[in-house]
């Protein structure tokens, strides 16, 4: 896998090769390092936009160890964080994103009565 944070140029922006003409999502996942709980977060994230936006879609990974002053704009307080920014309103999930269901619906792809915690 390729490094996951950031590089001197700033967050490190994985886009869809198929990005289409509907609205993208942007999403912004802020990590601490290369821990295992980061590296799986981004892999969650990266097949999930693969299965579910059909290349609508821009990521980026900003790791707070490299840029701490980068986690007050979106108010981050846990990492992994995953922010959309794009398209409104903004959401956020806590966590390794390996809950794909839960993921689904916070990013607004699945609708909420679909989802039912066992």
């Amino acid at each position: 896998m390729e490094n996951a944070a950031q590089n001197d140029n700033g967050p490190e922006s994985i886009e869809s090769d198929t990005m289409s003409d509907q609205e993208p999502y942007i999403l912004r996942l802020y990590v601490a390092g290369q821990t295992k709980k980061s590296l799986t977060a981004v892999a969650n994230l990266k097949k999930i936009c693969e299965e579910h936006l059909g290349g609508r879609y821009r990521i980026e990974v900003i790791d707070l160890l490299e840029n701490p002053q980068l986690a007050r704009g979106d108010q981050i307080l846990a990492v992994p964080t995953l922010v959309r920014r794009l398209p409104p309103p903004i959401k956020k999930i806590i966590g390794d994103l390996s809950n794909t269901e839960r993921v689904l619906v916070g990013l607004d792809l699945r609708p909420a009565e679909e989802y039912h915690v066992k």
